[in-house]
């Protein structure tokens, strides 16, 4: 499934990184606390976090995952969004909990 694919069925709008879009989506990682993120989340993941700053887009090259989906509504900084074009890193957004954007996650993936 494609990160364009993803947002779709999560019903999520992409707010930077329209470069990116048709990147693979194979798993998902939830986490907040960045080294933690860095060292666990595999390759092509959709991660899932309230971290829309700077440093999480830094976190997403690194750990190589597909797209940023910001939970709760969660702020995007203007100079993430900009890293985040600059890098192909879609950042996707919704008002949803990490909790119900996991669920609805592992069901695309047929996962759970």
């Amino acid at each position: 499934m494609t990160v364009k694919t993803l947002s779709e069925l999560l019903e999520c709008n992409c707010i930077a990184g329209h470069g990116g879009l048709e990147r693979p989506v194979t798993g998902g990682y939830i986490g907040d606390f960045l080294s933690w993120v860095m060292g666990r989340a595999e390759e092509n993941s959709a991660w899932i976090t309230v971290m829309g700053n700077i440093n999480g887009v830094a976190v997403a090259l690194l750990a190589d995952v597909s797209c940023i989906i910001l939970c709760d509504s969660a702020p995007l900084d203007e100079d993430a969004r900009l890293r985040a074009e600059e890098n192909d890193i879609p950042v996707l957004t919704s008002p949803k909990s990490a909790f119900a954007l996991a669920l609805s996650l592992g069901k695309a993936l047929g996962q759970c």
